[in-house]
């Protein structure tokens, strides 16, 4: 897709907090944010982090260019010296960041920016857009892709998108989750993700009959033939009219049909009888593909009541997470330099849940070794490490009397550095590896976990030195 200059993508306080920080001589001054959510999205057990080349690219690119520098001069509260400093702005954080692909719990900073407050501050609109947006469908599309247990799901919800860039990058998102293929044609361009799509209704309409579109379209495409079957009557007219095609068009000529597509009606019912009807007529590998307004919970009904479909088109619930269409991360100041030494700070609200963690971060995952399942993950100082050679305790943060003694256990660090001084330092990998990283990844976390209703609780503990320097914190600005 074509490269837009998004640097004045961002919320207009981002600039007027930057003009203070400016005014204040803070330009300098080095500040620690860290990204994090505080609730996976559907109530499940995990979400999914993607989003991050496009964050990545975002920043390669960030500059002000003179029109950007007009309008800000045309607000009349920015003085030239400002305005001066963002004409040479050149971005020089640090970030770490999880990988793509990597299963996610709330409340671990799964970004973490150090660098000039001014620099560290602008970009949260970005921070949060891109990865909010891309981890909520990711995390939706996993879902559904489990829930259809093995056979593969399609995604097609282009045209009921949230604009261009939620087509686009949203089919980006769902392959990441285990989508097979799009519907949109520019993501299977750009990003090499399986573009598939046969006919609509009105490729049927179009014909004085059902036959002869079947007919029409089989000519053309005798070598990957799906008919869309439901246009009239599935049962009376679709699937009848279909073997028709088959035994005239398709398997005169050398080929084999690849498939039917229901999009209405009830699947279980049709699925079943169109496979017993396919089947008398010597159509057994004929796959049966189901559509229309799908997510986990029907996939996962309409197989428990034994439909016979072999692969899912997933369009609207999908590509905006109908059911739950924000994914709320969050990004928030955890500390600040002075004189050297890293200086934490805390956000305190009489919600408990927004007491945010300070300090410069580290996040660890802990797997048992005998299994490979992943037991924890544990939110430590910077500068700790986990030996994972002998016995470590978590402990619940809020309740501190739940203790575990971890054993047999390997830990490994969860975030990977991104930017050094403005510069990108990460070898990005293909979409393709980050959609088998997420397979696999996912594949270490307990069935429990898995569930889609009452998962089990992961647990995401802080270290005893994070939770002192936190009760010390909530202490010092108690009133």
């Amino acid at each position: 897709m074509d490269k837009l200059n998004l640097t004045m993508l961002t919320d207009f306080y981002e600039l007027t907090m930057a003009n203070g920080y400016f005014q204040n001589g803070f330009q300098n001054r080095i500040a620690y944010f860290d990204m994090f959510f505080r609730k996976v999205p559907d109530n499940g057990g995990f979400a999914i982090m993607a989003g991050l080349e496009q964050l990545i690219d975002y920043l390669k690119n960030l500059r002000f260019e003179d029109q950007d520098i007009d309008y800000l001069r045309s607000k009349k509260i920015f003085n030239e010296e400002f305005l001066a400093y963002l004409r040479n702005f050149r971005f020089s954080c640090d970030i770490w960041a999880v990988p793509e692909g990597m299963p996610i719990f709330p409340n671990e900073p799964i970004i973490t920016v150090k660098g000039p407050v001014i620099e560290a501050q602008f970009i949260e609109t970005m921070v949060l857009l891109t990865i909010n947006h891309q981890s909520l469908i990711a995390t939706k599309s996993n879902r559904i892709v489990r829930a259809a247990q093995g056979r593969p799901v399609m995604e097609f919800g282009s045209r009921r998108a949230q604009g261009y860039e939620g087509a686009y990058l949203g089919a980006r998102a769902a392959y990441i989750g285990g989508c097979t293929g799009t519907a949109c044609t520019i993501s299977d361009r750009d990003f090499n993700i399986p573009a598939l799509g046969t006919m609509a209704h009105s490729w049927v309409q179009m014909f004085p009959s059902e036959l002869e579109a079947f007919r029409a379209y089989a000519r053309i495409y005798p070598d990957n033939c799906t008919l869309l079957v439901d246009t009239y009557n599935v049962l009376k007219s679709g699937i009848p009219n279909a073997i028709k095609v088959f035994d005239q068009e398709i398997v005169k000529r050398g080929y084999r049909p690849k498939g039917i597509r229901i999009d209405s009606g009830d699947i279980t019912y049709l699925s079943r009888e169109a496979r017993k009807m396919l089947d008398r007529a010597g159509y057994e590998d004929c796959s049966i593909v189901a559509s229309n307004s799908l997510d986990e919970y029907i996939i996962r009904d309409i197989l428990i009541q034994g439909a016979r479909v072999d692969s899912f088109g997933v369009g609207e619930r999908l590509i905006t997470s109908r059911s739950e269409p924000v994914f709320g991360g969050v990004y928030k100041l955890a500390a600040i330099e002075e004189n050297g030494a890293i200086v934490p700070k805390i956000k305190i609200s009489e919600n408990v849940g927004k007491i945010t963690n300070p300090g410069f971060k580290q996040v660890w995952r802990l797997y048992e070794k005998a299994s490979g399942k992943a037991i924890a993950d544990v939110i430590t100082v910077g500068d700790e490490t986990i030996n994972d050679s002998c016995e470590y305790e978590i402990f619940d943060p809020e309740y501190t009397w739940k203790k575990k003694t971890v054993k047999d256990f390997c830990a490994k660090k969860l975030r990977v550095k991104i930017f050094e001084n403005g510069k990108c330092i990460y070898e990005l990998p293909a979409l393709k590896d980050i959609r088998e990283y997420c397979r696999q990844q996912v594949e270490t976390l307990w069935d429990e976990v898995l569930r889609f209703e009452n998962p089990h609780n992961y647990y995401v503990d802080l270290s005893k030195k994070l939770w002192d320097m936190k009760e010390r914190l909530l202490k010092e600005y108690s009133f």
